[in-house]
């Protein structure tokens, strides 16, 4: 073994001998484990969140494997239609073209050629994190086999009558022009307005409540008031009860609109009068539903004030659909009427803000502007371009989701009494499942896009719908339905949640019968669990659930584990605009200051953002990030991965964890060292000594928690489990006890420690492998045939059992004891400034029989381990001598110091000591008590304050206790 751990010289080494020799693929033997990818979007690079449950997913893998189970972890990617179309169009403006220059067709040749080029980004980056994962099946959404089976769900839903096409509002991203998904919209709290305008009433003969002929209705949105088709007071709100029915004349337009009674108006909030909007808010288009309001369009699909404006009646008309099983379904739609009275020629043509700006100030020279003032305000922005995103009245195609949702919570509640097929870790978590199904609506799945899967439906010059796999099965419905025209198929695409729907089945060969014995559809569904964020509990766990019952009869998973979501040291979330975002491989790899600075202000668009993130940087990591390695990064993030909702992530736990591969390393070169030449024999050590017995004794309990743990998604306790057993039991007190008999003339006692030592390490490593693969495995090749151990890798080796090890609870006992009292007199020493290579007397007082035991029969061990140059137990009714003590339960170790020390200057020294601490404590004590510091000082320093003077308190408590000692 090298005589120092250098990650990066053995990373890449053993992972690809890993993937080339086919280590990754399932076996087909054993109970099946299968995990299923959630899948990075293709344009994606590996981030913090997908580092940390990739790890855990690893982690998961690496232990069933280890346990004999046929191991699946299905890898695959996401098509992600925004994100790539986005990374090809900039690709296309930066050599001079445009989306325009480019067919349909020529568009998407275009992206499957980036796919092929730079694709692959996050799947170089899993391999970095030890991800052993089977790449030789890794999915892709746009893949053929993958394509199908989300055509054959959209045709058989529709056939079903669970797929329809409608008018309704959407989440709308003005700059890409197409519906986007909830998750895709980031609300934000920004400084806005809020503007009072006047209504009047039509009949100039009424009044309110407050003597004026109108009502007073407040917005923070007066360019979408050309669409208002009402103004709403809440049902019990006697100031306008008298006024429900009578018309308001709407201010800029020529309209009369009626006021209206709905509960959805709070009455205490501003005036209680709510202008109703239908087509540009959710809420006021459930009010327009409710009262069978009109829906008038006032904007463009990119954000401008229509040439003329869209007025949609509620003028039902019947419309049928036929699939390719010929079966017809009746769906009603609204009847769109165009008419340009609703909006002003001023105001046409203009953009939303421009609109606004204009409108205002006509407002005000009429006199109906009442008031403006400073109001803060959630704003819906879209999460690639930053646009405000407008609730946009279009048509879609939707899914119905009623009886999918009690079907999909039947699945996780149970039913009549039984427990459901899919279980959430931590359980807290299906109420956040149950309230989504609960509150379901319709599902919007087509976006206005190129690139993504073609909805397979065609339209006819009269209106009809024909749905098919393929265009030669919509002509087929259409010929039987007796429509001979031509048809055009929708220009859109299903959105991408709707594949990712079909993950868990659709990549393990769903619909095709050759493909599903060909992946394992069978064997390995459902998969055991599954590792995501609790961000998609409905846009994804919920839709797999009940897609993958509907079509296959099987639950996608049988585990959910919801993790918690990596934030800063500081609890913030990372952000680019924060400057806080961590790259995992400039963990793995380091970086120096400039280059981080360079990349957390790359493309930031405002220089005094740059700046303040640069200062942040460069204060933070002064001399940049230190290489750490996988290792220390992956048992970092399982180190992290507790029940919470929030992770901190701290960097000194990195720092920390590479220390502990330091130290596994060291105590390995060790144990080769003192077995150079040795061969230890077949089978189990014979554990001659206390010791053996003992450190094979926490060896069993340790596995057993490490078992207990893992069953029930704890890696912070595995990971805690394994590193107090492997630092504190293993490497500094096991190493220690076995020198004495590796140094001593009793030749079985040492070859017997010397198996001890490489059975344990071995053991040790298979333990710690699916946490930290690379370094176990490096140092395995070494261990491995010192116990005549055959094998190419040690990720094929059994995980090993705590069954398999003795228990030994008399050497138990007797090695914790010796802990106990060497650990005391070790303390002494450093209190009183004794030199640890001086050795020492040992007086034992009080205990009883069983301390006389042990002390006598682990004299040579406290002497060697202790430096101890005379032990013995005091006389009975022999004065204690000036002494330093430690106790043991009932037994009390003395340290004599005559001899030891200068008592007088030793005395002295700690009497000028207290009287620095004690000065120390009321400098902190008076800044405390000053009234002024406490209120006007920022909260970190008095934080820091108050921390000082408790370490100062606790200095001063030992520092008398040691001068106690000195009498």
């Amino acid at each position: 073994m090298d005589k120092s751990f250098e990650p990066s010289q053995i990373e890449s080494k053993w992972y690809s001998h890993w993937e080339h020799n086919g280590y990754f693929k399932p076996s087909g033997q054993g109970q099946p484990y299968s995990i299923v990818l959630p899948p990075p979007n293709v344009t994606g690079t590996l981030h913090m969140g997908h580092a940390f449950q990739h790890t855990l997913m690893d982690t998961l893998i690496r232990y069933h494997r280890m346990l004999g189970h046929d191991t699946l972890w299905q890898l695959g990617a996401d098509h992600a239609g925004i994100a790539t179309e986005m990374v090809v169009t900039r690709q296309l403006v930066a050599e001079g073209k445009s989306r325009a220059d480019f067919t349909r067709e020529a568009f998407i040749e275009r992206i499957w050629e980036w796919k092929e080029e730079s694709g692959d980004t996050i799947g170089r980056q899993m391999r970095r994190m030890g991800s052993s994962g089977d790449w030789s099946r890794e999915r892709f959404t746009m893949d053929e086999g993958l394509s199908k089976a989300v055509i054959e769900t959209f045709v058989r839903l529709h056939e079903e009558g669970l797929i329809y096409r409608g008018q309704k509002l959407v989440n709308w991203d003005p700059v890409l022009k197409t519906a986007i998904s909830d998750l895709e919209v980031v609300n934000e709290e920004e400084s806005g307005h809020l503007w009072s305008i006047f209504y009047p009433f039509s009949d100039s003969s009424l009044v309110g409540t407050d003597g004026k002929p109108g009502l007073i209705v407040a917005t923070t949105r007066p360019e979408t008031m050309l669409g208002d088709v009402a103004v709403a007071v809440h049902p019990d709100d006697e100031r306008y009860a008298h006024l429900v029915g009578k018309t308001l004349r709407l201010p800029l337009s020529d309209r009369q609109i009626p006021i209206i009674a709905d509960d959805y108006v709070e009455r205490d909030f501003g005036t209680g009068c709510v202008k109703i909007t239908p087509a540009h808010d959710f809420n006021d288009y459930a009010v327009g539903e409710r009262h069978n309001l009109p829906i008038i369009n006032v904007f463009t699909d990119d954000a401008r004030i229509h040439e003329t404006a869209e007025r949609t009646d509620f003028v039902h008309r019947s419309m049928q659909t036929t699939g390719d099983s010929g079966v017809t379904i009746q769906s009603s739609h609204y009847e769109r009427v165009k008419s340009s009275e609703f909006i002003p020629e001023t105001y046409r043509g203009l953009d939303r803000y421009e609109a606004r700006k204009q409108m205002l100030a006509d407002l005000d020279a009429q006199g109906l502007l009442v008031e403006t003032k400073a109001h803060t305000l959630q704003v819906p922005r879209g999460d690639r371009t930053g646009q405000v995103i407008e609730p946009y009245l279009t048509w879609q195609w939707f899914v119905k989701m009623d009886g999918l949702a009690k079907r999909g919570l039947e699945l996780v509640e149970g039913v009549d009494g039984k427990p459901g097929d899919v279980r959430f870790v931590p359980g807290n978590w299906i109420n956040t499942y149950r309230h989504w199904l609960n509150n379901i609506q319709d599902w919007c799945i087509s976006r206005q896009l190129t690139w993504g899967h073609r909805i397979p439906a065609w339209y006819g010059q009269d209106g009809q719908i024909f749905v098919g796999h393929d265009e030669a099965q919509a002509r087929a419905a259409a010929d039987k339905a007796g429509y001979t025209g031509p048809l055009e198929q929708d220009p859109d695409v299903l959105e991408t949640w709707f594949s990712s729907s079909l993950w868990s089945h659709s990549t393990l060969g769903w619909p095709d019968p050759d493909d599903e014995k060909t992946y394992g559809f069978d064997r390995y569904l459902p998969t055991s669990v599954l590792v995501t964020g609790f961000d998609i509990i409905f846009f994804w766990v919920a839709r797999m659930i009940m897609m993958t019952d509907h079509f296959t009869g099987k639950v996608p998973f049988r585990d959910v584990y919801i993790t918690g979501l990596i934030r800063d040291a500081q609890g913030q979330k990372m952000s680019k605009s924060k400057g806080n975002v961590l790259d995992p491989l400039d963990l793995i790899d380091g970086i120096d200051a400039d280059a981080l600075v360079a990349k957390r202000t790359r493309g930031l668009m405002q220089p005094q953002m740059a700046a303040k993130i640069e200062k942040a940087t460069r204060k933070e990591f002064p001399e940049g990030i230190p290489a750490f390695g996988t290792d220390a990064l992956r048992f970092t993030f399982a180190s992290l991965a507790t029940h919470g909702r929030d992770i901190k992530f701290d960097m000194d736990r990195c720092a920390g964890y590479k220390a502990f591969c330091n130290k596994l390393w060291n105590a390995a070169r060790f144990v080769m060292m003192h077995a150079d030449g040795y061969t230890a024999p077949a089978g189990e050590p014979a554990a001659a000594t206390a010791a053996e017995r003992w450190i094979l004794t926490r060896l069993h309990h340790t596995l057993a928690e490490v078992k207990t743990q893992f069953a029930a998604y704890r890696f912070d306790l595995v990971s805690h489990a394994l590193y107090e057993f492997t630092w504190n039991e293993y490497c500094d007190w096991f190493v220690e006890l076995a020198k004495p008999a590796l140094q001593g003339d009793d030749q079985a006692a040492a070859d017997s420690t010397r198996h001890t030592l490489l059975y344990v390490l071995e053991t040790l490593l298979r333990a710690l492998h699916p946490l930290i693969p690379f370094v176990t495995e490096e140092i395995w090749q070494s261990v491995a045939p010192k116990l005549g151990i055959d094998g190419d890798t040690i990720m094929l080796r059994d995980y090993p059992q705590a069954e398999t090890l003795p228990v030994a609870a008399e050497s138990e006992a007797d090695i914790e004891w010796i802990k106990a009292v060497l650990t005391g007199v070790r303390r002494i020493r450093a209190e009183m400034n004794i030199a640890p290579g001086k050795t020492i007397p040992l007086l034992f007082t009080d205990g009883d029989a069983g301390d006389r035991q042990r002390a006598e029969k682990m004299s040579a061990q406290i002497a060697f381990l202790g430096r101890i140059e005379a032990q013995r137990w005091l006389a009975e009714g022999e004065a204690e001598p000036a002494a330093a003590a430690t106790v043991v339960g009932k037994l009390r170790v003395l340290i004599p110091l005559q001899g030891l020390i200068d008592l007088s200057a030793e005395k002295a020294r700690l009497e000028k000591e207290i009287k620095r601490v004690e000065v120390e404590i009321k400098k902190c004590e008076g800044k405390l008590g000053n009234e002024r510091f406490v209120a006007n000082a920022p909260d970190e320093v008095v934080a820091q304050e108050r921390e000082r003077l408790s370490d100062w308190s606790a200095q001063l408590t030992t520092l008398r206790e040691q001068a106690a000692r000195l009498g």
